[in-house]
C-alpha cells in the first residue's frame, strides 16, 4: 500500500488538508473518522449514492465528492485495505472501482437512521440539544448530520459552494465532527421582511418573496414537501444518523394539515422523536403533557422520550414530576437537563429580545437594535474580550457608550429611517470620531452618502435616501439579486487574518480607502469595506469579522472607558470558544439523560456492536472517559 500513501502525500502537498491535525496519514477531513484512505481508491466511483457530477470554472462535468463519508468508515476502510492487499493493487487500479467498490457497497451501504426533536414551544432547546445528540453520537464513532427541514431565521451562514442556511445548522454540523455544513442540511430557509412576508431561500439559493397565506397555500403543498424528501435522503444516503430539528411547537393544530416542520418531516424521514420542555418557561409538565395530547395518535406513536431542559437548581426535585408525567403520557422522561453554561449562539430572537446586557467588561459597546436586525450573532465573539455589550434604542445608550456598532438588518432603508425617527441617527453624529464606529452589512451601507432603492427591493417603496454621511459611497439596489460568499481578506493597515462571509442585496459604489485586501483563491487582491481610520470608522460586508482576534482586537485597541484601555485579553479564536462548549454541552446532556435508554431509542448500541466486530482498525473516541457533570450557570443558544 505504499503507492496509496504515497497519493496521500501528494494530497497533504497540495494543501487538501481537513480538520484532524492528528491523523497518522494527513489532516483527514471528517474529525473522528477513519483516516486509512483520506486519498480515495474509488474516485471517480460515479455512484450517485456517493456523489454527484458538478461543473468546474470552465464548465466542465467533474465528480464530486466532497459529501460522501462512506470510505472514511471504519468497517469500508479495513476491508477495502484487505481486499487491495489480497489482490495486490496500486493507487488508480480499475478494479478498486469495478471489483471492491460493490462488493463493499453491498456489504456495508445502508440508509442511515433519522431521529428528531422537537420542542412544546418555540426556545425549548430544540438546537442545542440537537447539537448535543450530533456530539454524543460523533464521540461514538458514528457519521452524523443535523437537518431542520424549514427555519425561519435571520441569522445566517454561507456554506463553503455558496449556499445560504441557517446559522444554527452550521454550528449543529460543527458538533457533528464535519468539516463543512452544506445545503441539504437546511433546506428551506425563511428570512422575515416585515409586513408577512418573508424571503423563502430553497437549498441555499433565493426563489422570491412569499406572505404567509402564500407560503402555506403553494409553496409547501409543491416544491416544500419535495424538498424536505430530497434532501433528508441525501443525508440519510450519506450518514449513519440524520439528527433533525422541529421548528416551534408540533402541536400548533391551526396549520397541522400544512405544516413540513414538526411531524410532517418525521413522517417523510421516518424518524422517531424526542420532545423538549424548557423549564425555565414554567408550566413545563402540562407544556409536555398538552403538546402530546394535541398531536394525533399516528404521530403521536413517533416520540419515544422526553426531556426536561434548563433547570435551575438541583434536578432531583423534578424527578417525582418526571415519573407521574410517564405515567400520564405513557412516554419515559430520558433526561433532565440543568442549566448549562455554556457560550453559544442563540438561534432564536426571543433569546435576543429579552434584552438586558452582554458580558461584564469594562469596555461599553453599545449594538444598534434595528427592528429587523439581521445576524445579531456577529457580536458573540465579543464575550472574549473586556466588554459590555448593550442593545441600544435610544439615543442616550449611543451618547454614553464607548464605541457603537451598527449590525446588519433584513431592511437597511426601513431601519435607517427609524434610527432617523428615533434620533439615533443625530446622536451618532454626535459621537463620530470620538469613538469607534463599525458598520456590518446592512449597517455598512447605512454609513454612506446615499442609497438608492428604484425598484422598491429592499423597502417598501421606491426612492433614494441620504445615509449617515461617514463615508461618501452610494448603494444601489437594481436588480432581485443577492451575493452570497464566504471570504478571506487581510488588514490593509496593520495586518492580520479575517474570514467571514457575505450576504446581501444590494451593491456600494465605495470611495473610501478599504479597509481590507482579499486573500480568498479567485479573488487575490480585491479590496473590501472602507475604513477612515483617523475617525475610528469601519465599514464592512463580511460577517464573522470578529470572530478571528485580529480585528477584534484592533477595534477594542481602539476603546476608552473613562479614559483607560479594556484589559488586554488573550487573543482567542472563536472557533475555539465554540469547540469548548460543544463539548461542555455534550458532557452535560451525557451526564443528566438516561444513556441506556437514549440509545436504546437511537438504535446505536446495536449498530456499534456491528461496527466494531467487522474493523479491526482502532475506534476513534472508543476509550474517552465517562464525562463530567457541568455546573449550573448561564445559559445561552436555546431555541
Amino acid at each position: 500500500m505504499d503507492c496509496i500513501k504515497a497519493q496521500i502525500a501528494k494530497e497533504l502537498a497540495a494543501g487538501n488538508i481537513g480538520s484532524n491535525r492528528e491523523c497518522p496519514y494527513h489532516p483527514c477531513h471528517f474529525t473522528g473518522q477513519n483516516c486509512s484512505f483520506c486519498y480515495c481508491p474509488f474516485y471517480p466511483c460515479e455512484d450517485p449514492d456517493l456523489g454527484y457530477s458538478v461543473k468546474d470554472r470552465r464548465g466542465r462535468d467533474v465528480w464530486s465528492c466532497e459529501d460522501c463519508l462512506f470510505i472514511h468508515r471504519n468497517v469500508v476502510a479495513a476491508f477495502t485495505m484487505q481486499k487491495a492487499k489480497e489482490l495486490g493493487l496500486e493507487a488508480g487500479d480499475p478494479r478498486f472501482r469495478t471489483e471492491i467498490l460493490p462488493e463493499a457497497k453491498k456489504r456495508f451501504f445502508r440508509m442511515g437512521r433519522a431521529i428528531m426533536v422537537v420542542g412544546a414551544t418555540s426556545d425549548a432547546g430544540k438546537s442545542v440539544t440537537v447539537a448535543a445528540i450530533c456530539r454524543i453520537l460523533h464521540r461514538r464513532g458514528y457519521i452524523v448530520a443535523p437537518f431542520k427541514s424549514q427555519n425561519m431565521s435571520l441569522n445566517s451562514k454561507v456554506t463553503p459552494k455558496g449556499a445560504e442556511i441557517a446559522m444554527i445548522q452550521v454550528l449543529q454540523a460543527q458538533a457533528a465532527g464535519l468539516k463543512n455544513a452544506n445545503e441539504h442540511m437546511n433546506p428551506i430557509l425563511m428570512k422575515p421582511k416585515g409586513n408577512s412576508i418573508s424571503q423563502v431561500i430553497v437549498e441555499g439559493k433565493p426563489v422570491g418573496d412569499f406572505t404567509a397565506s402564500e407560503y402555506y397555500s403553494k409553496f409547501i403543498p409543491g416544491e416544500g414537501k419535495e424538498a424536505v424528501r430530497r434532501n433528508v435522503e441525501f443525508l440519510k444516503k450519506r450518514c449513519d444518523y440524520v439528527v433533525m430539528e422541529g421548528a416551534g411547537s408540533p402541536a400548533e393544530i391551526n396549520i397541522y394539515d400544512r405544516e413540513i416542520a414538526n411531524m410532517k418531516a418525521a413522517e417523510i424521514a421516518d424518524a422517531d422523536c424526542l420532545l423538549v420542555v424548557n423549564v425555565k418557561w414554567g408550566g413545563s409538565f402540562a407544556y409536555a403533557l398538552g403538546t402530546v395530547k394535541l398531536i394525533p395518535e399516528e404521530d403521536r406513536k413517533r416520540i419515544k422520550g422526553i426531556i426536561l431542559n434548563n433547570i435551575e437548581g438541583k434536578t432531583d426535585s423534578f424527578r417525582k414530576g418526571a415519573e407521574q408525567l410517564e405515567e400520564l403520557c405513557g412516554i419515559p422522561v430520558i433526561g433532565i437537563i440543568p442549566h448549562l453554561d455554556v457560550a453559544l449562539p442563540s438561534e432564536d430572537s426571543e433569546a435576543f429580545r429579552s434584552g438586558g446586557s452582554r458580558g461584564h467588561g469594562s469596555a461599553v459597546i453599545a449594538v444598534i437594535k434595528f427592528p429587523r436586525i439581521a445576524n445579531f450573532t456577529d457580536i458573540d465573539p465579543l464575550c472574549a474580550e473586556d466588554a459590555t455589550v448593550i442593545f441600544a434604542e435610544t439615543p442616550a445608550e449611543v451618547l454614553s457608550a464607548d464605541a457603537v456598532i451598527l449590525p446588519g438588518t433584513k431592511n437597511t432603508v426601513d431601519d435607517l429611517q427609524w434610527m432617523k425617527d428615533t434620533g439615533i441617527c443625530d446622536a451618532l453624529k454626535q459621537v463620530k470620531g470620538k469613538i469607534p464606529i463599525l458598520g456590518i452589512c446592512g449597517g455598512y451601507q447605512m454609513m454612506g452618502r446615499m442609497l438608492h432603492d428604484p425598484n422598491g427591493i429592499e423597502g417598501k417603496k421606491t426612492g433614494d435616501w441620504e445615509g449617515l454621511g461617514f463615508f461618501g459611497n452610494e448603494s444601489y439596489w437594481k436588480d432581485y439579486a443577492k451575493v452570497v460568499r464566504r471570504d478571506r481578506a487581510e488588514i490593509i493597515d496593520g495586518g492580520g487574518d479575517v474570514e467571514g462571509y457575505e450576504i446581501h442585496m444590494g451593491l456600494t459604489d465605495v470611495k473610501e480607502q478599504p479597509l481590507f485586501r482579499i486573500t480568498s483563491r479567485g479573488r487575490e487582491g480585491e479590496t473590501e469595506g472602507s475604513v477612515k481610520k483617523d475617525e475610528m470608522l469601519f465599514g464592512t460586508y463580511l460577517h464573522g469579522v470578529l470572530d478571528r482576534p485580529a480585528f477584534r482586537r484592533m477595534f477594542m485597541s481602539l476603546i476608552r472607558h473613562d479614559g483607560k484601555k479594556p484589559a488586554d485579553e488573550p487573543a482567542v479564536e472563536y472557533d475555539d470558544i465554540i469547540e469548548q462548549s460543544i463539548e461542555k454541552l455534550a458532557d452535560g446532556f451525557e451526564a443528566n439523560m438516561d444513556m441506556d435508554r437514549f440509545l436504546e431509542f437511537a438504535g446505536a448500541k446495536r449498530r456499534w456492536r456491528r461496527s466494531r466486530s467487522f474493523s479491526s482498525a482502532p475506534l476513534p473516541t472508543a476509550g474517552r472517559p465517562p464525562p463530567t457533570p457541568c455546573s449550573a450557570g448561564g445559559w445561552s443558544g436555546k431555541a
